[in-house]
């Protein structure tokens, strides 16, 4: 019986498929590299959901990999960074085929996946938490946000100004940008605001291009922002292994307890049939669709607003044991399976390499590191002083500094906690509408 135990078929065999990379078998890694590369030779990579599917589980576990095995960086988040940047690297210089590069960018365009994840991410994390703490965890978290983000603005500016930059250039294309929520909420409303207060009465042709250059000004310090974000809280993460007083590990607050479930480190060992998983699935996507239409209604972001109608439905126990159980499945199969996949896409389709690049002058790259250490250093002593963990206080303050919905993934993945999703939104999303409104109105007050 030994004997056949040792025999290379089936049992070594069953050794070799059993090891992974990121969750592809390594048999299936090789078969479908081999796949990709003959679709890739032929100039005909199908548009279809499975070939999509296949380029970024490749890309994005590949990437991930090689960042889990790099010495020392490995602990601060370099299998997120990578999996990002990376990717936009090998795009910007056409390493990439380009029909790869146009296969992801169109799936995640136009399937916007992205919000299917934080959707999944989201209502299974806010299902899974203990509701007499939920509500309040939203109200302190807004006490280190707020206070972390005037002394980001403050110091910030006072460090841009020490190295020479003027002061409406250092607060209105470095600090401000980092904190305003990234692109699509951040840099574009800051640009199309910027282009109409400094050129009244212009025509639309005038004003198109002039928003055109206010874009490319504030956009390198949301991205170098970022970066700085993810890098620091990969090594909180790190702290927090260090001194485990000090944190959660992704619960907000002491004496802070989940559902039974949320205990479970292992989805397999959940007892939920397949029709429960499929019904909490199909309820994520019910409310993200419920967010969808209070953003055409409010114009609250969609994600906030199901963020807010998923918390209702948590506190008036609306949906039962069972569902709530599923949700935490479909939350585990999302953050296990989807998000380095998702960070690979999003490097290709939504991370421009040069504008990275265009932030790495020593002043523009010190004064947005401060502004960023600034945000998550108060966040950590004053999400500690109101009675939450320090280190998670930081971590969300420092999704405040990110790229929007795609910085809270890449954030949360390096810290290791995507259970903060839902107040990694409130940071990101109301945190940055209040900066780029704020902003806004001021600045036209001031130049009118």
């Amino acid at each position: 019986m030994q004997k056949d135990s040792n025999r290379f078929w089936p049992n070594g065999w069953w050794k070799i498929v059993d090891y992974r990379i990121g969750i592809i078998p390594l048999p299936i890694y090789i078969l479908l590299l081999v796949l990709t590369v003959g679709f890739v030779m032929t100039n005909k990579v199908p548009s279809e959901i499975s070939m999509s599917i296949a380029i970024l589980a490749v890309g994005g576990f590949t990437c991930a990999e090689i960042g889990k095995y790099i010495p020392i960086f490995k602990n601060f988040g370099a299998a997120a960074i990578l999996a990002t940047f990376i990717p936009s690297y090998l795009a910007f210089n056409h390493i990439l085929p380009q029909g790869l590069i146009d296969n992801v960018t169109k799936f995640t365009t136009e399937s916007k996946f992205l919000y299917l994840f934080i959707s999944s991410i989201i209502v299974g994390s806010i299902l899974g938490m203990d509701r007499e703490v939920l509500i309040k965890g939203f109200v302190k978290i807004f006490i280190p946000l707020a206070v972390g983000s005037v002394c980001a603005i403050a110091v910030g500016t006072l460090v841009g100004m020490a190295f020479g930059f003027e002061l409406q250039h250092t607060l209105l294309y470095i600090v401000l940008p980092v904190m305003a929520g990234g692109v699509g909420e951040g840099a574009i409303p800051l640009s199309v605001g910027y282009a109409g207060i400094f050129n009244p009465g212009a025509t639309a042709e005038v004003l198109a291009k002039a928003q055109g250059e206010y874009f490319a000004m504030v956009l390198p310090s949301i991205m170098m922002g970022s970066l700085t974000a993810i890098l620091l809280s990969g090594v909180l993460n790190y702290v927090g292994k260090a001194k485990p007083s000090w944190t959660g590990e992704g619960r907000l607050q002491p004496g802070e307890h989940d559902i039974d479930i949320a205990h479970v480190d292992d989805a397999d060992t959940v007892h939920v049939d397949v029709a429960g998983i499929a019904a909490a699935g199909i309820t994520s996507i019910t409310l993200y669709l419920g967010g969808v239409l209070l953003q055409k209604l409010t114009d609250l972001p969609a994600p906030v607003a199901m963020l807010f109608i998923a918390v209702i439905v948590k506190l008036t126990q609306a949906v039962s044991p069972k569902l709530e159980q599923g949700a935490f499945v479909v939350y585990k199969f999302f953050s296990t399976a989807v998000t380095y996949p998702l960070l690979f896409a999003i490097g290709v389709s939504s991370t421009p390499w040069d504008k990275l690049m265009q932030a790495f002058n020593f002043p523009q790259i010190i004064t947005i590191v401060s502004t960023v250490v600034t945000i998550m250093t108060v966040g950590f002593f004053v999400g500690k002083w109101t009675g939450l963990y320090p280190i998670e206080a930081a971590i969300i303050n420092a999704t405040h500094s990110g790229q929007g919905g795609t910085g809270d993934v890449a954030i949360l993945t390096a810290a290791n906690r995507m259970q903060l999703m839902p107040f990694a939104q409130i940071a990101t999303r109301i945190g940055g509408a209040i900066t780029v409104t704020l902003t806004l109105i001021i600045l036209g007050r001031m130049v009118g």
